[in-house]
């Protein structure tokens, strides 16, 4: 990445009347959001809320009914090898034959265009970022033989490798051990120091706060979103999730 890129002023992301219908029913609706530069952001909301659907219309993985969407000021198309993406990990086929190195380095051809085959360079940057979230002795390890923690480090290393501006994480921490939810919290905050950006879908509304530091609450339409100090209210709360919401720890 050149440091014109890394430094210049759009946000990283920008969305303008979003809306997403599945079979004429909305599942995103008008959506207005800017994610700043630099933050950790959760998107949170019910079931159904339409939170992996914003992802995926980032990615252009769905067709939308209306809306722009601007990623660095520019369509994600010509912005692609600045994006990283962590999916779901349900979405993913386990059983495909291939081991944890080789999945990381596909996290480095965005650099290597369509021709050129991975070297000793991109081989040394896949092994660091499995050894950055304690996966470097796994590195030759079938997928299917990992557990569930595991290979979702194994992504998060992928997306590392990409080297990316802004990362789209789709519930990272869904089903994951203690040692792989520790190892994500710290990545989160490596990126962060590093000035990275990362929209994050998360399913805790009482560890959002300590993960966090801004906030995006769907419900179908964008109920909220800001500095959790400000938009993690029970307010905003019960507007979205209305009488399904408890007393959380951090709510006001």
């Amino acid at each position: 990445m050149t440091d014109e890129e890394r430094t210049d002023t759009a946000p990283p992301l920008e969305i303008a009347d979003l809306t997403v219908a599945y079979r004429e029913r909305p599942v995103l609706w008008d959506i207005d959001l800017t994610v700043p530069k630099g933050v950790l952001a959760a998107v949170v909301g019910p079931n159904g809320a339409g939170k992996s659907t914003l992802i995926k219309a980032v990615l252009d993985l769905i067709p939308r009914a209306a809306g722009t969407i601007q990623v660095f000021g520019q369509p994600y198309a010509d912005v692609r090898r600045r994006v990283g993406y962590v999916p779901q990990r349900t979405s993913v086929d386990w059983d495909f034959p291939t081991d944890a190195l080789d999945v990381v380095l596909m996290g480095t051809y965005g650099s290597l265009g369509w021709i050129r085959r991975p070297g000793r360079a991109e081989i040394a940057t896949a092994l660091a970022c499995l050894d950055q979230v304690g996966m470097a002795d796994f590195a030759r390890r079938q997928i299917s033989q990992l557990s569930g923690g595991q290979q979702q480090r194994v992504f998060l290393a992928r997306a590392l490798a990409q080297d990316a501006d802004l990362y789209l994480m789709d519930e990272p921490f869904v089903g994951v051990d203690a040692t792989t939810e520790r190892s994500i919290v710290e990545l989160l905050h490596a990126l962060k120091a590093q000035g990275r950006t990362v929209l994050c879908v998360h399913h805790d509304l009482d560890s959002a706060p300590d993960y966090f530091d801004h906030l995006v609450l769907l419900n179908v339409r964008l109920i909220a979103d800001g500095p959790f100090a400000a938009a993690f209210t029970q307010a905003n709360l019960m507007k979205a999730y209305g009488g399904r919401t408890h007393a959380f720890k951090h709510g006001a």
